[in-house]
């Protein structure tokens, strides 16, 4: 052989070595979270408001996280969006349409409103707890089923 076929063996080799290395571990991450997951949200009374919680179902493929309480769009409705890193550490984004004037800060704002809120989430293999950062005080908690 000659010493440009042996390079070319060599580059190949080493080429699918780090396939194989890098791969696994990226496959791994997206589905140690995936799955169902019940999410609990817990707000705090503020501003005259009531507090409230509610529960619902949420769903974890490759790392992306998705739930919707409600009817999507619709007063009294929350969607949650964002990925979960491979460490366990989120950033997930929530909008949503006020519903009854007892639950809103203020209680002047109509039914049916917009509004969105940032969430610092953690999850580890079967629970995960997260907070609002902006806006009235709110706990969320996550649970794998």
């Amino acid at each position: 052989m000659n010493l440009r076929t042996e390079m070319g063996r060599w580059t190949m080799t080493m080429a699918m070595a780090t396939i194989f290395l890098i791969v696994p571990v990226g496959m791994a991450a997206g589905g140690r979270f995936d799955g169902k997951w019940l999410t609990t949200v817990s707000c705090a009374g503020t501003r005259g408001a009531l507090g409230y919680s509610y529960r619902f179902e949420s769903e974890v493929k490759d790392g992306n996280f998705h739930g919707l309480h409600g009817t999507e769009g619709q007063p009294g409705s929350l969607l949650i969006d964002g990925k979960i890193e491979a460490d366990g550490t989120a950033k997930l984004f929530a909008t949503g349409r006020t519903g009854s004037k007892e639950y809103v800060p203020g209680r002047d704002t109509p039914r049916g409103t917009e509004y969105n809120y940032s969430i610092e989430a953690h999850f580890n293999d079967k629970t995960g707890t997260g907070k609002r950062i902006e806006g009235r005080p709110c706990s969320l908690e996550f649970e794998k089923q």
